[in-house]
């Protein structure tokens, strides 16, 4: 009898396979999300960083000196390769507007007495002034401006001290007593690509997973077709809702590890552990993604409810997988949700073999957890179960 019954399965579950790969076959929108979508995501991750570094942002300049030291300094501003100087202004006030605009990610100010209050031995102030709503602009448009004011800052005090004939030796002990000696980690070129490439495109990957298999789901009650899908299964649901994604995970995975081979061999994003362990944690990180979508259809299944449902839940995954803000500094409670979405434990997985080296031993338990979503999703197949026989599509009970 239990011969006979997995027998009986296998079979059903080829016959849910063909009737998957009809349906993949005669609607473009299957075509669309497993294949059109993913590969442009995968080339618009490849190419939206351009070489890793902020270059030629434009910046404008007020000069109210019009001297040879501003236009010394200008020249030094132009030199600098994240700067491009776009515009020159007459006054604070139309450069701040710009900046607003955001025509411009900053400026730098002259004042009308700098030349000469440095040359009567006074003080002298430089005002830059730089966007930072947007962070990772705002910190490189700052850094930028701190790097290349730096001689401007030390010339006063190199001259006064080479007017009292101290040598030029000795000006750099009291000018700069301590250096900095700087060595990052994990990402010395400070490229952008090294750790965003990799992170955004499984961030935005699960979202095309979640919502093609929410409507690979929905469709059947959305058509009329749920009870024919049932029976092609044998009306067992785990072969019905196990034959009905397997193709789509086919896709998905293939479409993961061709990003993995682009982003590490091609890309050559450092990989500090094994590209095979990599893989089983894109994998698994697929199939939790699917769980969940089942999951969340099996209790709201009305489709364009679930959508929702499921676009908050993803676009979720991008704040708590960590990559934006650290999650060590969010509310405890926060950090406690996050632990509910795949995309967290992915992250954290990923990290440590991309830029750790970590083995099995250190990712075990993200690759558990990711495990552990499918089994939760079979708790609920038989309320799916009931609300596809019961026609019951419309209704949250």
């Amino acid at each position: 009898m239990e011969l006979s019954s997995f027998i009986f399965q296998l079979s059903a579950l080829r016959a849910t396979l063909r009737r998957e790969c009809s349906l993949m076959a005669s609607r473009r929108i299957y075509l669309a999300s497993t294949v059109v979508l993913p590969l442009m995501l995968l080339f618009f991750m490849c190419t939206i960083f351009g070489d890793g570094q902020m270059r030629h942002l434009p910046i404008g300049i007020v000069d109210a000196d019009h001297t040879a030291t501003s236009r010394s300094i200008i020249r030094n501003i132009e030199a600098v390769p994240t700067f491009t100087v776009s515009h020159h202004y007459t006054d604070d006030a139309s450069a701040r507007r710009a900046v607003q605009r955001k025509e411009i990610y900053g400026y730098l100010s002259i004042p009308s007495d700098f030349e000469s209050r440095i040359m009567r031995g006074e003080s002298a102030v430089l005002c830059y002034y730089y966007h930072y709503a947007l962070l990772a602009v705002g910190g490189e448009v700052m850094s930028a401006f701190e790097q290349a004011l730096i001689p401007v800052r030390m010339a006063p005090i190199m001259l006064e001290a080479e007017t009292l004939g101290v040598a030029a030796g000795r000006m750099q002990t009291f000018l700069l007593p301590m250096t900095s000696d700087d060595h990052a980690l994990y990402n010395p070129s400070l490229d952008y690509a090294v750790y965003l490439t990799l992170p955004i495109y499984y961030i935005m990957f699960q979202i095309l997973v979640l919502l093609t298999t929410l409507y690979a789901l929905g469709s059947e009650a959305k058509q009329g077709s749920a009870h024919a899908w049932l029976r092609s299964a044998g009306n067992n649901i785990v072969v019905a809702v196990g034959g009905k994604l397997l193709p789509y995970t086919l896709f998905f995975v293939l479409e993961a590890l061709l990003a993995n081979y682009v982003f590490f061999c091609w890309l050559r994003i450092p990989l500090a552990g094994s590209m095979g362990l990599f893989a089983l944690t894109s994998v698994l990180f697929v199939v939790a993604t699917q769980a969940v979508a089942v999951f969340l259809y099996s209790l709201f299944p009305v489709l364009s409810l679930v959508i929702s449902v499921v676009s908050m839940v993803g676009s979720l995954g991008a704040t708590l997988s960590g990559l934006t803000f650290p999650l060590a500094a969010m509310y405890p409670v926060v950090q406690h949700v996050a632990l509910l979405f795949p995309v967290r434990h992915f992250t954290e997985a990923m990290q440590r073999i991309v830029y750790f080296g970590g083995g099995v031993g250190d990712c075990g338990p993200m690759l558990l957890v990711l495990c552990l979503f499918p089994l939760v999703s079979l708790l609920v197949l038989p309320r799916l179960k009931s609300v596809l026989m019961n026609r019951r599509y419309d209704t949250l009970e």
